[in-house]
C-alpha cells in the first residue's frame, strides 16, 4: 500500500500517520481514519466515515456516509484487549452501518467476506462472521458471535440472537426475531412462533439450483418441518436419501452441528 495522492483525499479528512491507504482509493469530506487501519486499492469513503484499527479493508469496498467501522464492541466483558476487524473485497456499506471488532471470547476478530451488501442502519456486532454474497437489509441487527453463511439474505429490521447461524442460500423475512439456527436453503419468517415456510425458491433459482435440486430440498424441508417425525427420525430418513445429493448432505451436517437447535 502507498499513501494516496492529495487529489484523492478531501482536505477536511483526518488520517492518522499509522494508517495505510491503497492506490486509487478516495477519502471524502470529514472522514476520520485511525491508527492501524489498512484500506485497499480502489476503495471509496464518501463522507463522514469513521474507521478505527486494527482494521483491514480489502480492495474495491464502498462506504456511504456516516458508516462506523472497526470500533470497540458493546460487550461489557471487553476490557481493551487487542482485537481486529477484517473485511474482504467489493462490499457495499450503506449509510449509518456499524461494524464492531472482536473480543477475546470470540477469537478477537470480526470478519466480513466479499461481495456483500450491508444496507442502511445495519449492525454487525463483535466476533460475527459474515460470508460472501450476502444481503443484510435495512436495520438488520446481528448480536455477537453470529455466523451468516454465503448467499444468505436477512430481511429488514431482523434481529439475530448471539451464537446463531444463518445457513447458505436462506432468506429470513423482514422483522423476524431469530433465536435459533436458520436452515440452509430455507425461507424463514418470525410470526410467533417462528416458522419455516419452505425453500428459498427465488434465491435458489437465481443461483443456479436445478428444478431437481429444488424438489429434493423442498421435500427435505417438508419432512423436517411438516411431518410428525421428530428430528432424529427425520434425519434418519434424510440420510437414506442423501447419498447422491450434496445439498441434503449439507442440510444434515448443518442440523447435526447445531448447538441451539433449528427453527421448524
Amino acid at each position: 500500500m502507498t499513501p494516496v495522492s492529495t487529489s484523492q483525499v478531501h482536505p477536511t479528512a483526518v488520517i492518522h500517520g499509522g494508517a495505510r491507504i491503497g492506490a486509487n482509493a478516495r477519502v471524502g469530506p470529514y472522514c476520520v481514519i485511525g491508527d492501524e487501519v489498512e484500506i485497499g486499492e480502489g476503495c471509496e469513503l464518501m463522507a463522514h466515515i469513521y474507521m478505527e484499527g486494527p482494521l483491514r479493508v480489502g480492495p474495491g469496498n464502498r462506504f456511504f456516509p456516516y458508516s462506523s467501522i472497526g470500533v470497540i464492541p458493546q460487550d461489557l466483558k471487553f476490557h481493551g484487549e487487542r482485537s481486529e476487524t477484517v473485511i474482504g473485497q467489493d462490499n457495499t456499506f450503506r449509510e449509518f452501518v456499524t461494524v464492531h471488532r472482536g473480543t477475546e471470547g470470540g477469537g478477537s476478530i470480526t470478519t466480513i467476506g466479499d461481495h456483500n451488501l450491508i444496507m442502511a442502519y445495519a449492525h454487525i456486532a463483535h466476533d460475527c462472521r459474515v460470508g460472501n454474497h450476502t444481503i443484510l437489509a435495512n436495520g438488520t441487527t446481528l448480536a455477537g458471535h453470529v455466523l451468516i453463511e454465503d448467499y444468505a439474505v436477512i430481511g429488514a429490521f431482523c434481529g439475530v440472537h448471539q451464537f446463531c447461524r444463518v445457513g447458505r442460500h436462506s432468506i429470513v423475512g423482514g422483522y423476524s426475531v431469530i433465536t435459533q439456527d436458520v436452515l440452509p436453503f430455507s425461507k424463514t419468517v418470525s410470526e410467533r412462533p417462528v416458522r419455516v415456510y419452505g425453500i428459498n425458491v427465488v434465491g435458489l433459482k437465481r443461483h443456479g439450483f436445478s428444478l431437481e435440486q429444488r424438489k429434493k430440498l423442498n421435500q427435505a424441508l417438508r419432512l423436517l418441518t411438516s411431518s410428525k417425525l421428530n428430528i432424529s427420525q427425520a434425519l434418519e430418513k434424510l440420510r437414506a436419501e442423501a447419498a447422491d445429493s450434496e445439498d441434503l448432505q449439507e442440510l444434515i451436517r448443518f442440523i447435526e452441528s447445531s448447538e441451539r437447535g433449528i427453527i421448524r
